[in-house]
């Protein structure tokens, strides 16, 4: 399941996710589920036709991911795979950030970083005049709707409707990756 939330220049973007990491952490060797949400540059085009023609939208390169992930086989609300990646070079992310206060309350940590876009960007060594000031305000004030968002896909990854492997992935598998992002 794939969300998108666009502003001018700024897109968001959720899913759910199971991944297999072929070169875990120390004690992080099982597979992990949850729901990613990545910071991403949009880029509109030209309508292709005529005046009436739907315009071209391109979720383009990645600024920032948070990825809420917990041990595929935990109980719900583990969040012990939590992390998020405060910078990208071109389509890669960095390593992986553990925060506790992500860990210990993952939806208002994700909260706040949505309601103060510069300090984000700051974060990720971006300048914040990349990003149209509207672009701060339109998200400051959808962040209660896209944190709803990625807590409906939490509830739906724990319930086992979403996060789940892909069809014939057993598990000799060594990197899988499910869903959209």
């Amino acid at each position: 399941m794939l969300y998108a939330f666009g502003f001018e220049r700024l897109g968001v973007v959720v899913g759910d996710l199971y991944f297999v990491d072929p070169e875990p952490l120390p004690g992080q060797e099982s597979p992990e589920r949850g729901v990613r949400l990545e910071l991403r540059v949009l880029e509109g085009g030209e309508p292709p036709g005529s005046l009436y023609a739907a315009r071209p939208i391109t979720v383009g390169r990645p600024l920032w991911r948070v990825d809420l992930l917990q041990d595929a086989h935990a109980a719900p609300h583990t969040f012990d795979r939590t992390h998020h990646h405060p910078g990208f070079t071109d389509w890669d992310p960095g390593p992986r950030v553990f925060v506790e206060e992500l860990t210990r309350d993952p939806l208002a940590w994700l909260t706040g970083k949505l309601t103060d876009l510069p300090a984000l960007l700051k974060e990720t060594g971006i300048a914040f005049d990349f990003i149209p000031a509207a672009d701060a305000d339109a998200l400051r004030t959808a962040a209660p709707e896209i944190t709803d968002t990625v807590r409906r896909l939490l509830e739906r990854v724990w319930s086992g409707e979403l996060g789940r492997p892909p069809t014939g992935a057993g598990p000799s598998v060594t990197s899988v990756r499910a869903g959209w992002l």
